[in-house]
């Protein structure tokens, strides 16, 4: 992937962040604004953080950031509900569900990459129609939206997943040891723990990304991103356009310096130089390209598919996706 979108895209947001200090007027001394943000502790998020402070890039866009590790996805949501952080990675289906209730979180994009199927070793798994009365471990719930999106494209082929396979929900690190052990036939998990597998020689059957493209999308949707108050973004403008400078240009780097990856593997968690490898590769194919009113048109139609699917208990009571769900100052 070339740097260049993303550095000339980092350039704009600078030069806007320079003009809001001079805004301020002559004489005047600004301390830098800090950004709260929770991670997971092995996130991918985390890697990207780790970036940022190897380059200080925090500094160089006049933001301090302020890490709070935390154990689960789950712990995000409740610090940044609770008014602990500033900002939390999640999805804009949370952040559509939340603001149907009165909230005013906003979302602008992480990451499209998403999960992947993935069979064992020599199971007869070459298609969806292959997973009828086989074992099959989801990560996550039966809520997830890797999930919902194949039972989709499972419908479209007349196969009824939920009933037609023998599911099993869970961690993601459980399900692969189960399925290396011959107790899955296959797993639906999230790339970064199936990038791992396929270097083992399991077979990926289908990539999420290539279900949506089967179901008819045409871009590359991100699912999970940056969520903030739309009150803090409106009162912190130089906080968040330093932050979405210094994180988009930390993804440059990782887009473009293998050095970087080989310096950061040890926080990876991969566990030898092929896996390293296949963690670079998707998250690499992840980083968004564009994020205007294209993406923005096909994540209305993906949400009603997720309505659809998932119905009230996965979208709560908006069929619909919530005006403001998307952060409308950051597109690139």
């Amino acid at each position: 992937m070339s740097a260049t979108p993303l550095s000339a895209w980092c350039a704009r947001v600078l030069v806007l962040s320079l003009l809001m200090v001079l805004a301020v007027g002559p004489g005047i001394a600004r301390a830098d604004p800090t950004v709260r943000i929770a991670v997971l502790k092995f996130g991918t998020v985390s890697w990207v953080m780790d970036v940022i402070e190897h380059h200080e890039l925090d500094e160089t866009y006049g933001i301090d950031i302020d890490e709070l590790e935390l154990a689960s996805n789950q712990a995000t949501l409740v610090a940044l509900q609770a008014g602990r952080v500033d900002c939390v990675v999640s999805d804009w289906l949370w952040v559509s569900r939340q603001r149907a209730s009165g909230a005013d979180w906003t979302f602008f994009p992480f990451s499209t990459a998403v999960g992947a199927l993935v069979a064992a070793r020599g199971a007869p798994v070459h298609g969806l129609a292959d997973l009828r009365n086989r074992r099959l471990g989801v990560a996550g719930s039966p809520l997830d939206k890797s999930w919902v999106i194949l039972q989709a494209l499972a419908q479209e082929r007349h196969i009824d997943l939920a009933h037609d396979a023998q599911l099993s929900f869970g961690a993601p690190p459980l399900l692969n040891q189960e399925l290396l052990a011959g107790r899955l036939d296959a797993v639906l998990t999230y790339w970064n723990f199936a990038a791992p597998l396929e270097t083992r020689g399991l077979p990926a059957v289908l990539s999420v990304s290539d279900a949506l493209r089967q179901l008819g999308f045409k871009t590359a949707l991100p699912l999970v991103g940056f969520v903030v108050s739309e009150r803090w973004a409106r009162e912190h403008p130089r906080a968040l356009a330093g932050f979405v400078s210094a994180t988009r240009e930390a993804e440059s780097i990782l887009a473009t310096s293998d050095a970087e990856w080989n310096w950061l593997g040890p926080r990876t968690g991969a566990r030898n130089a092929a896996e390293l490898k296949a963690l670079r590769d998707a998250f690499r194919a992840g980083i968004p390209a564009h994020w205007d009113k294209d993406e923005r048109r096909e994540a209305k139609a993906l949400y009603a598919l997720f309505a659809r699917i998932g119905g009230q208990a996965l979208v709560g009571s908006s069929p619909t996706l919530r005006p403001g769900t998307f952060l409308d100052t950051v597109s690139y």
